[in-house]
């Protein structure tokens, strides 16, 4: 992206921004940005707006720790409007929710959207929920309920009763889940690590 082709004369210098989760793909925030905003953000991968009623740079984040981490930036076809796709570090809204919008998510599902359930439910533990329940409790007895889950995927795959074996698959995938948001990990750790390795193998 060539900075000095984008439209920031439009609106006097500001161009909208709009921030979306990187895995979810859930819309995060709108925020403006001018120039310096943008090279700031570019430069700490880390989203900074231009904050109109405080008239100054304002880092997402700077106060509660709540960054959002940049991973891409694109501009639209007339060079006037900005997507961010970026990591949110804990909730977006100052409200307290996943994002600005209230906590929406993608109706469809992934395992990406489900990480993201199971990281909003470290913030925002619900009474009595299974996840927070696990989350509470010590790594040592986490790390033994994914390798019981792994055990019981091994029993079932022995035989051929495709609902039990698939339930079993499901159990221990949310559970590794539980022990990356346990580890503070994200599913998008490992995938980067997976996707190092896929490049590594494409190119030998």
């Amino acid at each position: 992206m060539n900075i000095e082709t984008l439209r920031f004369d439009k609106l006097q210098g500001l161009i909208p921004c709009i921030v979306q989760d990187s895995e979810t793909k859930a819309v995060l925030m709108l925020g403006f940005m001018n120039q310096e905003a943008l090279e700031k953000t570019i430069a700490e991968k880390r989203v900074t707006f231009f904050s109109r009623s405080k008239n100054r740079l304002w880092t997402k984040g700077e106060t509660s720790g709540n960054f959002l981490e940049v991973e891409n930036i694109i501009a639209d076809c007339d060079q006037d409007t900005l997507l961010i796709e970026a990591k949110p570090k804990g909730v977006v809204c100052h409200t307290g929710t996943s994002t600005c919008f209230g906590n929406s998510s993608p109706d469809k599902f992934s395992l990406a959207s489900l990480d993201a359930l199971i990281q909003d439910r470290k913030v925002h533990p619900i009474e009595k929920s299974y996840t927070n329940t696990l989350l509470a409790g010590s790594i040592n007895k986490v790390a033994q309920k994914v390798g019981e889950e792994a055990v019981e995927l091994v029993i079932e795959s022995k035989d051929n009763d495709k609902d039990l074996f698939l339930g079993e698959a499901a159990d221990l995938m949310y559970h590794f889940l539980i022990l990356l948001a346990a580890k503070n990990y994200r599913l998008s750790d490992v995938e980067e690590v997976l996707e190092k390795r896929f490049r590594k193998k494409t190119t030998e």
